[in-house]
């Protein structure tokens, strides 16, 4: 149980991390990846509230999955795009890693109930 509310907290200290970042992307970059990324990581954090609560976690999970792949990729193109440094990346990187894993043994831990 405690790993379910830990991915959560994770999630909402991404989302800590990132909003003043991608704030200081250049304008014509804000408003379109900046928001895109913003958004997905609130899309994810919800989706990992609804699974917490709900009876469908398996399906709630599977679309996280999605979010956060899709969340990779996006932040790979501000990388490649120069927007951020290196250590940001790695760190952003790091965090996104930590909270597939902590996902994947969620999903792990129903399918061996079920």
């Amino acid at each position: 149980m405690a790993e379910k509310e830990n991915i959560i907290t994770k999630t909402y200290d991404l989302l800590l991390y990132m909003i003043p970042q991608l704030s200081k992307l250049p304008r014509d970059h804000k408003f379109l990846i900046g928001d895109r990324i913003e958004n997905l990581l609130l899309d994810f954090l919800e989706s990992m509230i609804e699974a917490y609560y709900s009876r469908d976690k398996l399906g709630l999970l599977a679309k996280g999955n999605l979010q956060l792949e899709r969340l990779r990729y996006l932040v790979r193109l501000v990388f490649d795009l120069k927007l951020i440094n290196g250590h940001r990346y790695e760190l952003i990187c790091t965090q996104v890693n930590e909270i597939g894993a902590m996902l994947g043994g969620w999903k792990k831990a129903i399918s061996v109930k079920t």
